[in-house]
């Protein structure tokens, strides 16, 4: 209406007193006159001194008067605008500190909240609603977080690091405001910039090859890891030192992995010597089968209302799938006998049958009896493999506990789950219930039931409230807090020696009621969105379900929202240029069962131990004579875990000159996975492209002969089994850690890197780099590589590009892909290269060995907007789909490379005529779901509902509305890029390139 400081002077002169005069209590008479002289009252108090003003001369109890006498006198809601316009003058007053603390003096929080109330069920009153939220959620007092330290509740010894003795405890004075006026910014503020100001322009920098950041002859070590380039495959022999270890003889038939320093010269162990079994592992269908036009139907379960399970329409065949009558009876009747501790035979002890104590032994015998009785074996699970295996994972809490989905292991569901779809309306009435809290604490028990800062034990498992428990592998939950009855606020773990990257959870509830819904509060997130405002559930492991023959993660949660909340951390405990803020994850779940023990996770778990076991049943299920598999150790962690390398292709035809020298010039494919401990989703899709690689089908075949697969399968041990969702011991993101990593701080790194070097000292640099990630912020699975031209197009550089050559295929993997991937989108890809990803993996690997196709692989959380999978939320299933697919689009793009084999062009025609589809329908057909034109993946905004600025204005101060906000968050019909994230950090997204 006027500039702000135009509003000032007025203000000084006189102005609001004269408008406050026109403003009279309710009438009829002269209405367009009082509306004209609120709103422009509002518009002057948009100035801070016109509203320090106002709180001086104490306007704020008389604007409520104003607005509670409108309100309750005008009952056909004929003067909305009016009673809105008010309400926007305490809004812009409430900006200030001193403007909140004037409000809540005048009770202003319970009259607003009766007033709510009473017009939820009226649509007109929406602009009254949406304006009224605000100003509760702005006014709510800041408090603390429930926590002794912001640190996380584990610390590790690491070199470089020096931990004080004791953690700094945190006081009410470190959640005082800052100033008079907040400013709500992203907890990363490093990454609030402009788009383009982040493109690295330099052009000597983009083009420039760094030197070798060791000495040369460091890199002979990794010629251990190379033996196949080496192996003469003419002696096969085996030596001493391939027996199993003695504690887990008892429980598998397993190999020894070699390390890097193995003095084993020969490149095959004892079963590949003696034929071992000489099989496959077997596929169901080709991959071929199943590329993205092929995909005419996807089984889709029902949508279920609120007080549905998971499981009835995940699980279509009823009760006991896969299993016989008498074993689910057997179960079902230890269940009403109560005859067995379920508490601890959900949560198994690692060494249980070791230990000398009774009940530890019974519980021991039940497991092994339950496991005799196994309904359905997981393939490529033994629980007793498992169990060998976490006894030897070291973790920094020493945990002696596993975690039954873990242990018992997981088959995908038999069929997809929809994306949730949000009831209009729900966030703001769980908004309501936490203003409740403070205005009505008659029900408030605010009781603490768990806690790792507490002596242990904290349960009263008599109690009638909820269990908890996460002290097992990649478990995270901090403290669970009793709100109401049926209701828990919980807070998760920071990463080892960080304050900070609360996203991932993963726990143990057990001692719930059937047919009753819980409430859960994840109350110290750090994110301004998430994928949980967009159809995104979390995770769910039934253990009565699991032994009633459904060992199955589900998608589970109802009445889901993600927003901010009214926790504040101030500057001085950040060291951030402003307070930190926190948001609420919550959502509401009915278990499956009464008294059972459920796991709930941010998505599906993937432990380090599970890693291990899946590598040796693995390298057990293949025919040795065919298949060269071999694992060793890259290198060992900080926390003393070992780090796997694994190495697939064929074997030679035979020990001939011309097969070995063929053999040996095959060429490399490196992929790696899991920087990022939470992005578990990341080690489902390298499951898919393990298993698939060792697989009978034709296409994994011709891979395996024409190329050499190097791949880490984990490059964070450490961080996943601590539960850490980025960060390594240190605290630190190890994927910004590339440009220089050190042996002794980040081993991982620093050996991964110098491989890489090593095979492009010989000759030999991969033809593909790809580092498998996850990604909280968009929709399917893309890639992002790496684009001098494009960097320099989209920044609008000076510097002139015709003269710059550049190998363009980069481009040609992802236009595969998006060609054969039912849940992969070309239009999600980006190819720019910023200043602040210069340390990350792609960006090393692209400048500093010269690799063009050095991508990360994101896969979302949630699910796919596109294509076959429209609408579907990602299952493990999906995901390890989507490992394979990226196997054949590495096939395919060697086919449509100018260096292929006539030999292999020929095979893969005969290959592709087979499944009735043609060489060239595969190399050039546009894909249907192909989103070359528009943007997909990106959500509508929800700046309104998740934040409460009162820094700026908001799109309040026009006609918008909640119910509005909420039609475009079902229907994700606006596409503003909400950016990228994870290996790409959270700064600002960008557009792909045409």
């Amino acid at each position: 209406m006027f500039a702000v400081t135009t509003g000032a002077m007025l203000g000084i002169n006189g102005a609001m007193e004269l408008l406050l005069k026109v403003i009279t209590p309710y009438t009829q008479q002269r209405t367009q006159v009082i509306r004209a002289a609120a709103e422009v009252l509002a518009a002057l108090l948009k100035s801070k001194s016109n509203s320090r003003r106002a709180v001086n001369r104490s306007y704020v109890p008389g604007l409520l008067r104003l607005h509670q006498d409108w309100h309750s006198h005008d009952t056909a809601n004929s003067f909305v605008p009016i009673r809105r316009a008010l309400l926007l003058c305490l809004k812009h007053i409430a900006k200030l500190r001193s403007g909140r603390e004037a409000f809540l003096a005048a009770q202003g929080m319970e009259i607003l909240f009766s007033t709510i109330q009473n017009c939820l069920d009226d649509q007109s009153l929406e602009p009254i609603i949406s304006t009224g939220l605000q100003i509760l959620r702005q006014c709510y007092p800041k408090s603390p977080l429930p926590l002794v330290t912001s640190s996380s509740a584990y610390s590790f010894p690491v070199p470089g690091i020096v931990t004080s003795e004791t953690p700094r405890v945190l006081t009410e004075e470190d959640y005082e405001d800052d100033g008079e006026e907040e400013e709500d910014k992203d907890s990363d503020s490093e990454d609030v910039k402009e788009e383009d100001d982040d493109l690295e322009t330099d052009v000597n920098k983009l083009s420039s090859k760094p030197g070798l950041d060791r000495p040369e002859e460091e890199l002979m070590q990794y010629k251990a890891m190379c033996l196949e380039l080496s192996c003469s495959f003419e002696e096969l022999e085996s030596k001493p030192g391939d027996d199993l270890n003695s504690d887990e003889t008892e429980y598998a038939n397993h190999h020894h992995i070699p390390t890097a320093a193995s003095p084993k010269g020969l490149c095959l162990n004892k079963d590949q010597i003696s034929g071992g079994q000489e099989k496959e592992v077997p596929v169901q269908t080709s991959l071929l089968s199943r590329v993205k036009m092929e995909r005419s139907s996807v089984h889709v379960t029902s949508e279920r209302g609120p007080g549905m399970n998971s499981y009835q329409n995940v699980h279509s065949n009823g009760p006991g799938i896969g299993s016989s009558g008498s074993d689910v009876s057997d179960i079902q009747a230890s269940f009403r006998e109560d005859a067995w501790d379920m508490d601890a035979i959900s949560c198994p002890r690692i060494s249980a049958s070791f230990s000398n104590s009774t009940k530890t032994r019974e519980t021991a015998e039940f497991i092994d009896q339950l496991l005799q009785t196994h309904p359905k074996p997981m393939v490529f699970h033994d629980p007793y493999l498992y169990m060998a295996k976490a006894r030897r994972t070291t973790s920094v809490a020493d945990f002696s506990m596993m975690a039954f989905p873990d242990f018992w292991g997981h088959c995908p569901p038999l069929s997809a789950q929809p994306m949730l779809q949000r009831k209009c309306g729900v966030q703001r009435i769980k908004i309501l219930e936490d203003v409740r809290r403070l205005i009505q604490p008659s029900d408030i028990i605010n009781k603490v039931v768990f806690s790792l800062d507490e002596p242990w034990p904290l349960q009263d498992t008599a109690s009638d409230c909820l269990q908890f428990f996460s002290a097992f592998e990649s478990g995270n939950l901090r403290k669970a807090i009793q709100v109401r009855e049926f209701e828990y606020d919980l807070l998760v773990n920071a990463d080892v020696n960080s304050t900070q990257h609360q996203q991932w959870f993963y726990f143990k509830v057990s001692g719930m009621r059937a047919a009753v819904p819980y409430r859960f509060n994840i109350i110290n997130c750090e994110k301004p969105n998430s994928q949980f405002n967009y159809g995104m559930q979390l995770t769910l492991y039934s253990v009565k379900e699991a032994l009633l023959g459904r060992p199955t993660w589900v998608r589970t949660g109802y009445d889901i929202c993600y927003y901010k909340n009214h926790y504040h951390q101030r500057t001085a405990v950040t060291g951030a240029a402003s307070g930190k803020c926190y948001y609420t994850l919550t959502f509401a779940v009915t278990f499956p069962h009464a008294e059972d023990a459920c796991y709930l996770a941010y998505h599906y778990p993937y432990t380090y131990s599970a890693l291990l076991t899946h590598l040796d049943i693995l390298e057990k299920s293949v025919n040795h004579k065919q298949v060269y598999f071999r694992q060793e150790v890259l290198c060992q962690t900080l926390g003393g875990n070992s780090c796997p390398l694994v190495t697939i292709t064929a074997m030679p035809e035979s020990n001939s000159a011309d097969h070995l020298e063929q053999f040996r010039q095959r060429p490399y494919q490196v992929i790696t996975a899991r920087v990022h401990p939470g992005e578990s989703n990341a080690s489902w899709v390298m499951k898919g492209t393990l298993e698939f690689l060792v697989s009978s089908d034709p296409v994994a075949r011709l891979l395996r002969e024409n190329f050499i697969f190097k791949i880490i399968p984990m490059l964070n041990p450490d961080g996943v089994i601590n539960g850490n969702h980025r960060c390594s011991l240190r605290g630190e993101d190890l994927n910004r850690q590339w440009l220089s990593p050190s042996a002794h701080l980040q081993p991982t790194i620093y050996h991964a890197k110098g491989l890489l070097h090593y095979l492009g000292s010989i000759g030999r640099s991969p033809m593909v780099f790809c580092d498998f990630h996850g990604h909280s912020q968009k929709k399917n699975v893309f890639l992002y590589g790496c684009s001098i031209k494009e960097t320099l197009w989209q920044a609008e550089a000076t510097v002139g590009t015709s003269n710059l050559s550049e190998d363009v295929s980069y481009r040609t993997l992802p236009k595969i892909l998006d060609k054969l991937a039912p849940a992969f989108t070309m239009s999600s890809c980006s190819f720019l290269v910023e200043k602040s990803r210069a340390s990350t993996a792609r960006v090393v690997v692209w400048r500093e060995m010269g690799v063009s196709r050095s991508y990360t692989m994101e896969s979302s959380y949630c699910g796919c907007n596109q294509g076959p999978y429209q609408g579907l939320q990602f299952g493990t299933g999906e995901l390890e789909e989507m490992g394979a697919m990226f196997c054949l689009g590495l096939l395919v793009l060697e086919l449509k490379s100018g260096s292929c084999s006539h030999q292999l062009l020929t095979r893969a025609a005969a290959l592709l005529n087979a499944e009735e589809e043609s060489l060239d329908v595969y190399l050039q057909r546009g894909s249907s779901n192909s989103s070359i034109a528009s943007e997909l993946d990106d959500e509508p905004p929800c700046l309104e509902e998740i934040e409460y600025g009162t820094g700026t204005d908001s799109s309040l101060d026009q006609e918008g509305s909640f119910s509005e906000l909420d039609r475009q968050i079902q229907e994700c019909a606006f596409h503003k890029d909400e950016g990228d994230e994870e290996e790409e950090g959270t700064g600002k997204g960008r557009k792909a390139i045409p």
